[in-house]
């Protein structure tokens, strides 16, 4: 039986952080998880449950007025967002409002007044009132003509504050065979559907009725990168993809089922305009740190690529990466300000082998943009369980990120109804 979805608030900032020195890296692996909330967290980080049954909850936006907003992968009560809110600052959301007549999706985010939210074949945006909660205007336009299809449809996206808007149009497709996931189909060479899909395109943020094919295509050889932000530090746009599925399934002959189910890695990269990934020519092993042909365009596992780039950071196959975060907050502990916070909800696709993700990790980096260390895992627990054979076995599943002002950190998660963590550093 499918679970209901559940989102998730973790907070650094507010009037219980007082910084004496940097906060720890990474959660202790020898510590427990907390009985209460669930979860496990580095050492100083403390949880609370936030609210409850807010819905099916994938991407959320904090407004700076206090609301925090979500996209409904699947509609409550027929509408397809929800807004919350804390009105009396005891760190509980008493006040739960929902809009968006029979609307569905998954980007949203907040830009010069408007909260935008992304269908799976368009965006638009509301203007929000001052005092925020629900928008009473109609919503508008901004980009559409994206062909409906049934994989890897979210439209998950990013907004750079300077009036542009970067928009995740995945790839319907596993490795681009000429018949959709069949053994000893070979990859289409060059691969067709890279004209309307598998990349990222560019968009005025401010335009209305924006068509994908007057867009820019500004990045290409992008599986599905559900995960995506803006990294304001950098100035520039980041992302973290889904790699394919099914190496042993496909090509047993090269590779085992353990290996598949660490294979490919989840790339985490900075996409600049005319960035190629990769997809479906090439992926990236992090075992052994390289970028490896395609086994549909020749490759056996051993075989080196020179089409794609080389990612930032490479994450454990199928861990399925779902939202991006840079926090721009001055209140966020020392090592995490520049950093990237990315949120993994768990794959089918390591089966038979048992699933993993489930987590919210933390890549270091410095105000450049630029990786200065391994990453560590910033919260997890979330699965409540150590033996996940089926996304379904899980209790929580972590989607999507957002920010207040404060310095506070929103993660929705998917599972058990719709719940949310507030989570706050004190210093020792």
């Amino acid at each position: 039986m499918i679970k209901n979805i559940l989102a998730a608030t973790v907070v650094f900032g507010g009037t219980a952080v007082v910084s004496a020195g940097p906060a720890p890296l990474g959660v202790d692996e020898s510590a427990t998880v907390n009985p209460e909330t669930g979860i496990r967290l580095p050492e100083g980080f403390k949880a609370t449950v936030f609210a409850d049954e807010v819905g099916f909850v994938r991407h959320i936006v904090k407004a700076d007025n206090g609301w925090l907003y979500g996209a409904l992968m699947r509609p409550k009560n027929r509408m397809g967002l929800v807004a919350m809110r804390d009105t009396d600052g005891d760190g509980d959301a008493d006040e739960t409002l929902y809009f968006g007549n029979k609307l569905r999706g998954t980007g949203i985010g907040i830009y010069d007044g408007y909260l935008y939210f992304g269908t799976d074949v368009s965006i638009m945006r509301w203007k929000l009132p001052e005092e925020g909660g629900v928008p009473t205007e109609k919503p508008e336009l901004i980009a559409h003509g994206f062909i409906e299809k049934r994989q890897h449809a979210a439209k998950s996206f990013a907004l750079d504050g300077k009036g542009n808007l970067f928009v995740n149009v995945g790839a319907p497709s596993n490795a681009c065979m000429e018949k959709a996931r069949t053994k000893g189909s070979p990859g289409m060479n060059p691969c067709p559907i890279l004209e309307d899909f598998g990349g990222i395109w560019r968009f005025s943020a401010t335009e209305q009725n924006q068509h994908q094919k007057d867009a820019e295509k500004y990045a290409t050889g992008v599986r599905n990168a559900v995960a995506l932000d803006w990294n304001p530090h950098a100035d520039g746009l980041y992302l973290a993809q889904h790699g394919r599925d099914q190496l042993a399934e496909f090509f047993p002959e090269h590779f085992t089922v353990e290996e598949s189910a660490e294979l490919p890695a989840e790339e985490f990269h900075r996409v600049d305009k005319g960035s190629d990934i990769g997809w479906p020519y090439s992926y990236y092993d992090h075992i052994q740190g390289k970028r490896m042909k395609m086994p549909e365009y020749g490759g056996d596992g051993t075989t080196e690529s020179d089409i794609g780039q080389m990612p930032l950071a490479g994450f454990p196959g199928h861990w399925a990466p779902n939202d991006l975060l840079f926090m721009t907050s001055s209140k966020a502990p020392e090592p995490y300000k520049h950093g990237a916070f990315i949120a993994f909800h768990g794959s089918w696709n390591r089966a038979p082998m048992p699933q993993q993700g489930y987590r919210v990790a933390f890549v270091p980096m410095d105000v450049a943009g630029k990786v200065t260390g391994k990453w560590v895992t910033f919260a997890d627990g979330f699965a409540g369980t150590q033996e996940i054979r089926s996304p379904r076995d899980a209790k929580h599943r972590p989607m999507g990120l957002a920010e207040d002002q404060d310095g506070s950190l929103y993660i929705s998660s998917l599972m058990s109804g719709g719940r949310v963590w507030k989570v706050s550093y004190e210093a020792n």
